[in-house]
């Protein structure tokens, strides 16, 4: 079996199911195996039912009490029965399983697995796992992996078809250096990788985990690396100084800079103007005013007589930021031009002369900016906005539009900074650690799933006010193993919830690109009262009349990526407030997520994040999202990252050197890194 077979070349794996498996990126078997499990399911010792948490995975011993009964309620048949033990009873649901009138009869006993759901007086266990003793005794030795799905795939099919490729992964090579295995411990690539599909303990597990994580880290610093030796130091072509009319600028702006952003371009001047080229990045928090920042840098760069470009990672973001800079820099006679994926070509062709013959000083737009088509008359200034979403690759590709301009890359991302240092290391930076003074504090509350009514009336509340509300999921669409609320679902029960004047829609990443766009759309010019959306709003929309986010399984989110999805809100001058609702009432997710209410400052929350978390969450989801490794996480696995940092320094002083890993494989590992 090699690497490049396509996946329906396994056995069960047919045209319905290859096309499923395309929808998640899996197309051969090497990228079969590297789609790694999203979780684990462990099967613990069962409990009573006094002893039942509401919201909490558990496994209880049950007698079933009751016949088993089907209703037909629209188009679900629901399948229910009544089972207990020595301290309560509890009903048990299921949806469209109506043979299971035969499997359960009074005075059986069976172990089921569940979250209990409290409804009208008692427990209720919806779509429980359920197992004879001998069955649950085999599970409790087993760690079940999760996959992603999507609709119509399930978890069996994804364990049968990596069950299949094993021999690929028995047959794969090692290629990490042997001191580097020996000096921090890692397990050979080849059982790590089967391990982590297929694994044995929870100790066995972590080992593997550790092993792949590292390699992640060790791939992405190795290119990092590379690329630094690549970036010789620079002559500036293209000196910059302070225009007469960015002084006016600041001078008319309702605000005074504050003291982190005038050190923040204190700094970006002093390199404009300098010797050598500027590769900067501006780490600011979510409305700290890094914008104000690339607007006055762009300004300079005009009136020096050059081009500028500014590069974000959505349409809606573009096009909020093309009319911030029409609002404050036409009056100084700058000639801005927005280009989008969604442009019509008559009007690309036409900014495409524009930019050639120096027509227009300043372009705003998406990856649009980096298509072949696009030559610039003379490029000084290129700055890309939220710059873990875009791939160094793609900067490079911005930044060789010009005669080597000048580079500045901003993100709100608040990554400690001895992290910054390593994952950003080919760039100097500059911090801006503090808000506005005219920023009104966000009001914040950490509560379990017993809160949602009295937040849907908050909601009710704030739209009869004027103000708009968004609702964040964690998932898409339904899954078989995952208990989290669903944008799909969740939109139809909250539209039943909320007074029907209320505007509801729904917005996830699967959508096509000019749906988003039109929903985004409708919300900004306040068309929707209450969006419903994944965490693809996270970044790429801004609103300041939203004035409530509410996260459904907040638990489920690194505090990061809460705390940028509370940046959505805040943004206007009206009080706001983030309501973080918890499926779990576990004692230490509800002290992680009660440092959201203690501080609203993104470093002072990473930090934290980090302290609370330690090294290692291997068995949750990913959390931050941060440049999107597939199994690594910057906070979670700090001290991996640093590890794979000192290991690579230390064999390149050895005479060791990245471009030396020369297997194809590794070469293409490495690419990817660097697109990041």
């Amino acid at each position: 079996m090699e690497g490049n077979d396509l996946v329906s070349n396994l056995k069960g794996v047919g045209e319905k199911t290859t096309a499923l498996f395309k929808r998640l990126k899996v197309h051969t078997v090497e990228d079969l195996t590297n789609f790694y499990p999203r979780y684990y399911l462990t099967y613990e010792e069962p409990v009573l039912l006094s002893e039942a948490k509401e919201g909490e995975r558990m496994a209880f011993r049950l007698v079933i009490s009751s016949q088993v009964l089907v209703k037909l309620v629209k188009k679900f048949r629901i399948v229910t029965c009544t089972a207990g033990d020595l301290s309560g009873k509890v009903t048990l649901m299921w949806y469209n399983m109506p043979f299971l009138k035969k499997v359960f009869h009074v005075g059986q006993t069976w172990i089921c697995v569940g979250t209990p759901i409290w409804k009208q007086g008692r427990y209720t266990l919806e779509h429980p796992e359920y197992y004879t003793e001998e069955q649950y005794e085999q599970m409790r030795t087993t760690l079940q992996p999760v996959y992603s799905l999507t609709e119509g795939l399930t978890n069996k099919t994804v364990q049968k078809a990596m069950l299949q490729a094993m021999p690929y992964i028995r047959g794969q090579k090692e290629y990490m250096p042997k001191e580097v295995l020996e000096k921090y411990r890692l397990w050979g690539y080849q059982d790590s990788l089967a391990e982590v599909h297929f694994p044995v303990s929870k100790e066995r597990l972590i080992e593997a985990k550790k092993r792949l994580i590292f390699d992640e880290f060790f791939l992405f610093l190795s290119a990092m690396y590379l690329m630094k030796e690549q970036t010789i130091v620079v002559e500036n072509h293209h000196p910059i100084v302070q225009a007469k009319e960015t002084k006016d600028l600041l001078s008319k702006l309702p605000y005074s800079l504050t003291g982190a952003q005038t050190r923040a371009y204190e700094e970006i001047k002093k390199d404009l103007a300098g010797k050598t080229i500027m590769n900067r990045l501006v780490q600011g928090d979510v409305g700290s005013g890094k914008t104000i920042l690339a607007i006055l840098s762009l300004l300079d760069t005009v009136k020096s007589g050059y081009q500028g470009a500014l590069m974000v990672p959505t349409e809606v973001l573009a096009r909020q930021h093309f009319e911030t800079a029409v609002t404050l820099l036409e009056p100084y006679g700058v000639r801005i031009g927005l280009l989008t994926g969604s442009t019509k070509a008559s009007e690309k062709r036409r900014i495409y002369e524009q930019l050639k013959l120096h027509e227009l000083d300043l372009i705003i737009g998406t990856h649009a900016l980096i298509q072949e088509n696009v030559e610039y008359a003379n490029l000084a200034l290129v700055i890309t906005d939220e710059q873990h979403r875009f791939g160094v690759r793609q900067r490079e590709a911005l930044a060789c539009k010009g005669r080597e301009p000048h580079v500045l890359v901003m993100s709100a991302t608040p990554i400690p900074r001895t992290l910054a240092i390593i994952l950003y290391g080919d760039l100097d930076i500059s911090v801006i650690d503090e808000l506005p003074a005219n920023r009104l504090p966000i009001k914040n509350c950490v509560v379990d799933t017993s809160y949602r009514p009295k937040a849907y009336r908050f909601i009710e509340n704030q739209v009869e006010l004027g103000r708009q509300a968004y609702v964040i999921c964690p998932m898409v669409e339904e899954s078989e193993t995952i208990e989290a609320e669903n944008v799909t679902d969740y939109t139809i029960k909250l539209q039943q919830q909320l007074k029907p004047t209320i505007r509801v829609a729904c917005l996830n990443g699967k959508m096509k690109q000019s749906e988003k766009q039109d929903i985004m759309e409708r919300f900004a010019d306040h068309e929707i009262d209450v969006l419903v959306s994944t965490t693809v709003i996270e970044v790429g929309i801004n609103v300041p009349n939203s004035t409530v986010m509410m996260v459904e399984n907040a638990e489920r989110f690194g505090l990061a990526q809460l705390h940028q999805l509370r940046g959505r809100v805040g943004r206007g001058g009206y009080q706001s407030y983030c309501i973080f609702i918890s499926g779990s009432k576990k004692q230490e997710t509800m002290e992680r997520l009660s440092i959201l209410n203690k501080s609203n400052d993104g470093f002072f929350i990473a930090n934290e994040d980090l302290r609370l978390r330690g090294p290692g969450d291997f068995f949750g989801v990913r959390q931050s999202g941060i440049l999107d490794f597939i199994l690594a996480d910057v906070y979670d696995h700090a001290d991996l990252l640093k590890m794979a940092d000192e290991a690579i320094k230390v064999l390149m002083v050895n005479g060791w050197h990245p471009s030396k890993m020369d297997s194809p494989k590794l070469r293409q590992k490495m690419e990817g890194a660097l697109q990041l």
